[in-house]
């Protein structure tokens, strides 16, 4: 079982903030800074940007929507609803820092007025009941041991018809994980769970699943991209995921290159919706 407040702590360092604003100053950014440059190291899941938009675009949204980003982290996918859809979008982590550094980042992009983001469990979320028509989760179900109580959870703030997306690591064949991974540093800190267990949560709770996605060959691309860029002569670019997985990015990344190689895991996407 998962204990959140050490999940909380595997995330935080400390100077987040600061390593990001040294990137983008090595790149000559600054405010108002377009959400798309952020990207490199505010999408935090395998595939990035590339793996979000299509994602994005099965929920259907309008500048009316209402929309609760699970676990967003430093708030990279909720800016990028909020300004391809018009949406908005509350997004609610429990790691402090990772709120704190992505309030900044949306003050940099100057998206303040279509994305919030609140400190808080996905377990009891700070959001009144019925209030939103859209719930996702990225990259977030590995650190969350009661699927149940999170499918439960999504539809207590869901509105009658409403659609909640996940696109999760998911554990698809036997055998142990080589750790650390980028969400946990050991097994003690892993809720890795199989496709058919979050499907079982989400039917038990009222949703139907409509879609399975396999996005393993994204994996694959996206793990090799990032290996060449940690092993740059000149060091990984100013902006990346290393800024926020900290110094053993280069091992981590090594760890999940083997783990979808020998078919362990894979990153999967599962669409669910309430009846009207």
């Amino acid at each position: 079982m998962t204990n959140l407040e050490d999940v909380a702590q595997h995330y935080h360092s400390g100077h987040l903030l600061k390593r990001i604003s040294d990137g983008c100053a090595a790149l000559d950014l600054t405010p108002p800074i377009p959400h798309d440059a952020l990207a490199p190291v505010d999408e935090f899941h395998i595939g990035g940007r590339l793996a979000t938009a299509p994602f994005v675009q099965s929920l259907n949204l309008s500048p009316e929507s209402r929309v609760v980003d699970l676990g967003c982290g430093l708030g990279g996918p909720a800016r990028f609803v909020a300004s391809v859809t018009g949406a908005h979008v509350t997004g609610v982590d429990l790691t402090a820092e990772f709120v704190e550094t992505g309030r900044h980042l949306t003050e940099w992009t100057g998206l303040s007025d279509r994305v919030r983001l609140v400190e808080g469990s996905v377990l009891d979320l700070p959001l009144d009941t019925g209030s939103m028509d859209a719930a996702y989760m990225i990259h977030v179900g590995m650190n969350i041991a009661d699927k149940t109580g999170l499918a439960r959870e999504a539809k207590r703030v869901l509105k009658p018809g409403g659609i909640f997306a996940i696109y999760d690591v998911m554990q698809v064949g036997e055998g142990q994980m080589d750790y650390p991974a980028p969400w946990a540093s050991s097994s003690d800190l892993s809720a890795l769970a199989s496709p058919q267990t979050y499907e079982a949560a989400l039917k038990s709770v009222g949703f139907e699943v409509t879609d399975r996605i396999d996005r393993t060959a994204f994996a694959k691309q996206f793990f090799a991209d990032l290996a060449a860029a940690q092993s740059r002569a000149d060091g990984p670019p100013p902006l990346g995921l290393h800024l926020v997985m900290g110094e053993d990015t280069a091992l981590k990344v090594r760890h999940m290159i083997q783990n979808i190689e020998r078919g362990l895991i894979a990153p999967i996407e599962l669409h669910a919706r309430l009846p009207v």
